[in-house]
């Protein structure tokens, strides 16, 4: 069982609650973002992101070129999917993704003659990123580009950023908050991204704030991260002024879990609070991770998809850690190959992180548009305590981050008491894992909440 795991908000901006897990972010913080060499076959599911999924337009056997749509769009809130490499492809297949569903995929066999190595580093994530042409643009159009890019948010919730920068005159944003939080144990890459690629970084938070008329940009991350800060506060120097009547500034943020997500990140980094079963519009805010910043920049300035991703392979199970500029639809063994394989001790393999992440039941699952990271966990961090009797101590209310109660949740959840359910309110939990961790009886109270939302009736 943890140790203290409540800490009073003093310092920088923070938000009541919520634990401090050991970071263990030292395993792969100093790598550098390595390009992985392109993969023979990539699968591309057609669902990748909250909404409707997308609708093939590709027959198989079809020549196409990198960047190149496989898909369209099912609705307003929907992304296409396009080739992150040039290819030949195959009949549509259906793969299970990290969170155990089962999608309809499409397979492409990849050329030899793609971009790789320095070139392709350069495309996504280089150069100088000229921001003049964004005030020539139409704020409209933006979204309109960064919807026909398939970009969509990639901290982890991969809702399609088109729809958050369309403005809505009942609902007028004056902030756009970068979220550089990167609060999972083990997972850099937004760090990596921050430190390797900080100008694409505010340039793609100038072009959110011109779509939605907003007057203020806030560039966020956690206080033990100076390097990250220095590397923003620089790039938001060289581009003060870039975009008329657009202020920039950098906040510091307690580092504490969950910072980063959306409620904890806009009450730390600009003092208001989302109502209950609200979202930051509702208080004037539009908020993007650094690395759908740089998608946003990269869909605008250089009319390129959203096929690439920055993620994190870590922890210590793994042979090499690295972070790794990878195509999107690359599966997770030719991942674990490059960095070396797994260790003998390695237990569990989790896309995502130690807290939220989802464990694999095979490696030849592909990586997603929000997918951040690879842990790969041995049999000690893996280790579940014996689940014993609840003793009501109370430890998972005290740091609950949205003030529910999850035993009672888990309760409800596990005896399919669904009334009890609804009063206490488990749609609203954000599945932060913060009262699995301090609870002493064991009780999987995260994947019972999990549970009992997947099976709750809708009203």
């Amino acid at each position: 069982m943890p140790s203290s795991t409540i800490r009073p908000s003093t310092g920088p901006g923070s938000f009541e609650r919520g634990i401090h897990p050991d970071p263990s972010k030292s395993l792969a913080a100093g790598m550098p973002i390595e390009v992985l060499p392109n993969p023979t076959t990539l699968t591309l599911p057609l669902l990748q992101h909250i909404g409707a999924s997308s609708n093939s337009v590709v027959k198989p056997r079809t020549v196409v070129e990198a960047g190149q749509a496989l898909s369209e769009p099912g609705g307003f809130v929907s992304a296409g999917v396009h080739a992150p490499l040039a290819g030949t492809t195959a009949k549509e297949t259906h793969v299970t993704i990290a969170s155990g569903r089962h999608l309809t995929a499409i397979p492409i066999k990849t050329a030899e003659d793609n971009q790789s190595g320095r070139e392709l580093f350069e495309a996504v994530l280089g150069g100088d990123w000229d921001p003049t042409p964004i005030a020539t643009l139409e704020p409209k159009d933006i979204a309109v580009r960064v919807g026909a890019a398939g970009v969509v948010g990639m901290g982890g919730a991969a809702f399609p950023t088109h729809v958050k920068l369309t403005p809505n005159p009942d609902r007028p944003v004056d902030t756009i908050l970068v979220n550089g939080c990167e609060c999972e144990p083990y997972l850099c890459a937004d760090y990596r991204v921050m430190l390797e690629a900080a100008r694409p970084v505010v340039v793609g938070a100038l072009i959110a704030a011109h779509a939605q008329s907003a007057k203020q940009v806030v560039l966020s991350t956690e206080a033990d991260k100076p390097d990250a800060l220095d590397a923003l506060r620089a790039a938001a120097r060289e581009l003060a002024g870039a975009l008329a009547g657009v202020e920039i500034r950098v906040q510091a943020l307690d580092a504490r879990y969950p910072m980063g997500g959306e409620k904890q990140t806009v009450r730390a980094a600009v003092g208001r609070t989302i109502p209950e079963g609200g979202l930051p519009l509702d208080v004037g805010v539009v908020v993007i991770n650094v690395g759908t910043a740089v998608a946003v920049a990269g869909a605008v300035l250089r009319e390129r998809p959203l096929t690439h991703r920055v993620l994190s392979v870590t922890g210590r199970g793994i042979r090499q850690p690295k972070n790794l500029l990878v195509p999107i639809g690359v599966d997770v063994h030719t991942i674990i190959e490059h960095c070396g394989g797994l260790l003998p001790q390695a237990e569990r393999v989790v896309a995502g992180g130690p807290m939220m992440g989802f464990t694999l039941g095979a490696l030849d699952a592909p990586v997603t548009k929000g997918t951040s990271g690879i842990t790969v966990l041995t049999a000690d961090e893996a280790r579940r305590s014996p689940r014993t009797n609840c003793i009501r101590c109370g430890r998972c209310v005290d740091v609950c981050p949205l003030r529910l109660v999850p035993q009672r949740l888990a309760l409800a959840s596990e005896h399919e008491n669904w009334a009890l359910a609804k009063a206490y309110h488990l749609r609203h939990c954000m599945e932060c894992g913060c009262c699995a961790y301090t609870c002493p009886a064991g009780i999987p109270l995260v994947q019972l909440m999990r549970k009992g939302k997947a099976c709750m009736p809708r009203d």
